[in-house]
Formats: structure tokens, sequence, C-alpha cells
């Protein structure tokens, strides 16, 4: 019953000249039956929201029911909207790490996260990915980086990555390899190939389509499984779907 237009663009350098977010937008909602404007709202803290959101619910279906231990590689703003998340799915989490190349911000979540969740993990600030990742149960990934960060030789069988950063063509932050050897879900296959986490082995052809399990929402309505066993590593490839916007900003 609703539509909705975001402009949304990316800023880097947002934080240290401006003091505003590095992710800014602005949506409209607008009354499909009349074209008349509902509202003109910021879209920001939305983005946020709907992000995370989706990464609760691919862990949802694609992590292990036992989950304990999340890595976060990035102590932005994702680190926090999908740590909301999989705090609401699965209650309790014995520790979450989080890596950051700037230590102040990842001291800084840690403490932020300590005050607000303390008391339904334990918070670690790791010096580099790869303590954020070894032995983690889910691993999220939401870094502006252009070439791989996590490594195949990292990642173990049932472990569940939900990539969140790239968002661009030429952004990635998996080793391709590991997505040779995944199952891989995407939210939509025509934004993931040209700028989702497969966007650049799809370009050099270490996969094809065919290596793209589903899309999430043929997993949620029960047309695709989604795990399928305890062993099993699942990525799920989020770039972000207009509908999010439209339901989560009415």
């Amino acid at each position: 019953g609703v539509t909705a237009v975001k402009v949304v663009n990316v800023h880097p350098d947002n934080r240290g000249k401006y003091g505003l977010p590095t992710v800014m937008a602005t949506i409209i909602l607008i009354d499909p039956r009349n074209g008349a404007p509902i509202a003109i709202m910021g879209g920001t803290r939305i983005t946020d929201m709907r992000t995370g959101a989706a990464g609760g619910v691919a862990a949802k279906y694609l992590a292990r029911r036992d989950c304990k231990v999340v890595g976060l590689v990035g102590a932005g703003v994702q680190a926090r909207t999908q740590l909301m998340a999989l705090l609401t799915l699965f209650g309790r989490l014995e520790e979450v790490r989080v890596s950051d190349r700037i230590k102040e911000a990842r001291d800084s979540y840690v403490e932020e996260m300590r005050r607000v969740y303390g008391d339904l993990a334990a918070f670690v600030s790791v010096d580099d990915v790869r303590e954020a990742v070894d032995g983690a149960d889910i691993v999220v990934t939401a870094t502006p980086s252009r070439e791989p960060i996590v490594f195949d030789d990292w990642v173990t069988p049932g472990m569940h990555l939900t990539c969140v950063g790239a968002d661009a063509p030429g952004k990635e932050e998996l080793d391709p390899n590991i997505l040779t050897r995944a199952k891989i879900v995407v939210d939509d296959w025509e934004q993931a190939s040209h700028g989702g986490e497969v966007n650049v082995p799809l370009a050099r052809g270490i996969i094809t389509k065919q290596d793209i399990w589903a899309e999430i929402g043929e997993v949620v309505v029960g047309k695709k499984t989604g795990r399928a066993s305890q062993s099993e590593i699942t990525v799920f490839v989020s770039t972000g779907l207009a509908v999010q916007d439209a339901v989560t900003a009415n």
C-alpha cells in the first residue's frame, strides 16, 4: 500500500570532516493510489535498521541454531544494527569480537556495547581481522574494502558470513575461494551481480550465476532450502532492497 523513492549516497570522509554519518539518505514515501506524498523523511536511520534486520533474517535461515560467537569486521553503524538483529534472533551470545583498522573505533564500539548489551554477551576488541574470524560461528563484514580481507583458510565448516560492505562494482571483502565452497544466497540477483560481494568473482569468472544457490526471498517462502547441515558454509550477500525501505519508512 505504499511506494518509496530513496536518495542514498556514501561519503567515507563524512565523520572526520563534517561529523555526519558515512551513509546519508532521504526517503519520499508516496501513496500509490494517487501519487500524493505521505512524508519526506530522513532515510539514514531507516537504511541502518533495515540492513541490520536483513542480516538477521539471513542468519535465521542460514546460520546454525547453536551460534555463540560472532565476529564483526568493521566497527561502524552496521556493526551495531547487525548485532541488534542477531541478539533479537539468538537472545544472547557468548562472545562478540570486533576488528577495525581504527583502534579508537573498535574500542569505542566495545565500550558502547558493553554498556548497552553487557548482560547478553562478552565484547572483545581485537587487533586484526583474523582474530575476529577464527572460530566464529557468524562473521559480519561491513567495510568499504576493494580487496579481500577475510581469507579462505580462516573459514571453518559450519560458519555463516553476512557480507554488507560490497555495495558498488569493484568492492569485495571475501577471498573468492570462500565462495567456491559456500552456499551463496543473495538478496537480489541483479543488484548482487553488479555491486554485491559476488560482483568481482563473477566478473573474473571465478564463479557463475549457477553457483548462486538462491535469493533470500526464495528461502524464506520455502522454494529453496536454507542451511542443510551443521557443517555447511553459508554466505549472505546483502545489497539492500527497495521494499525494505518502503515498509520500514511506512
